[in-house]
C-alpha cells in the first residue's frame, strides 16, 4: 500500500473517531493518538472538524494548539512554546521531528547537516544520518542522497505538509501562473503542429510536381529517341530497295 492511500485511510479513521466524540477529555485523547501514529503526517482534515471548537477556553484547549503545531509547526516551534502545550510523549517527539524535516525539505533542496542537527537537537552526524535513513526515508516521507563529503542531505522528494492558512493565497497565485504558462505553451505547440502540417503538404505538392516533371521528361526523351530511330529505318529500307533494282 502506498503512502498516499495509507494517509487517506488513516485520516478517514481519525476524522470519524474525533467526530463521534463529544467529551472534551476523550477528544483530547484522540488527538494525542492521532499525532502519535507512526504513519499519519497530515492533520488539516481533523483540525477542520466543528466539534474541536469545544476545546477552546477549556482546560483541554492546549490539545487544540498541539494539533495546530503538528499540522503546521516544527520541533523548534514546540520548544519555543512548550510551557503552553501538553508535554509530548516519545512517539509525538519523533513525529514532530519528522515533520520538521518535511518542512525544511519543502523549502530547500540541499539541507546542511549543521542546520539539521540544530533543528532536530541531534548530537552528531551518525545520529543524524540514522534518523534520516530509518525515520524519514524508510518511512517514505522523503527521498534523497546523504553526502558525507559535503555534509549535507540532497532532497529528491518530500511529501507535502498541511497548508497553513496564509499559504493558500500563494498557492493559488502559483497555480494560476502555472495554468497561464501551460496555456501559452499549448498554443505554441498547436501553432507548431499547424506549421508542420503545412510544411508537410507543401512537401507533398513539391514531390508530386517533381514526379510529374520527371514523367514529362521521360516522355519527351522517349519521343525524341523514337523520332531519331525512324529515319534510320527508312534509309535502310531505301538502300535495300536500290540493291534489289541493281540486281
Amino acid at each position: 500500500m502506498d503512502i498516499e492511500q495509507r494517509q487517506s485511510e488513516l485520516i478517514d479513521h481519525f476524522v470519524k473517531r474525533a467526530s463521534a466524540v463529544s467529551d472534551a477529555a476523550a477528544l483530547a485523547s484522540v488527538l494525542v493518538e492521532a499525532t502519535s501514529h507512526p504513519s499519519l503526517f497530515a492533520f488539516s482534515e481533523i483540525l477542520a472538524l466543528p466539534n474541536l471548537l469545544q476545546l477552546e477556553a477549556t482546560e483541554n484547549s492546549a490539545f487544540l494548539d498541539m494539533l495546530r503545531l503538528f499540522a503546521h509547526g516544527t520541533w523548534s516551534d514546540y520548544k519555543s512554546n512548550a510551557d503552553r502545550l501538553p508535554q509530548l510523549i516519545p512517539d509525538q517527539i519523533l513525529k514532530l521531528k519528522q515533520l520538521t524535516v518535511l518542512t525544511l525539505a519543502e523549502t530547500y533542496k540541499v539541507l546542511p547537516y549543521d542546520q539539521l542537527m540544530q533543528e532536530l537537537d541531534v548530537a552528531n552526524v551518525r545520529e543524524l544520518e540514522d534518523f534520516l535513513i530509518n525515520e524519514c526515508m524508510y518511512a517514505g516521507i522523503v527521498r534523497g542522497k546523504l553526502d558525507q563529503l559535503r555534509r549535507c542531505f540532497e532532497v529528491q522528494f518530500a511529501a507535502g505538509r498541511d497548508l497553513r492558512p496564509d499559504q493558500l493565497g500563494n498557492m493559488i497565485h502559483t497555480l494560476s501562473n502555472w495554468l497561464s504558462t501551460s496555456e501559452s505553451l499549448l498554443v505554441s505547440i498547436q501553432e507548431k503542429i499547424k506549421w508542420a502540417d503545412s510544411m508537410s503538404e507543401i512537401d507533398k505538392k513539391h514531390r508530386k510536381d517533381v514526379e510529374e516533371k520527371v514523367e514529362e521528361v521521360k516522355k519527351s526523351i522517349f519521343k525524341k529517341l523514337h523520332t531519331v530511330s525512324r529515319p534510320t529505318s527508312t534509309s535502310e529500307a531505301m538502300r535495300r530497295s536500290a540493291l534489289n533494282l541493281v540486281e
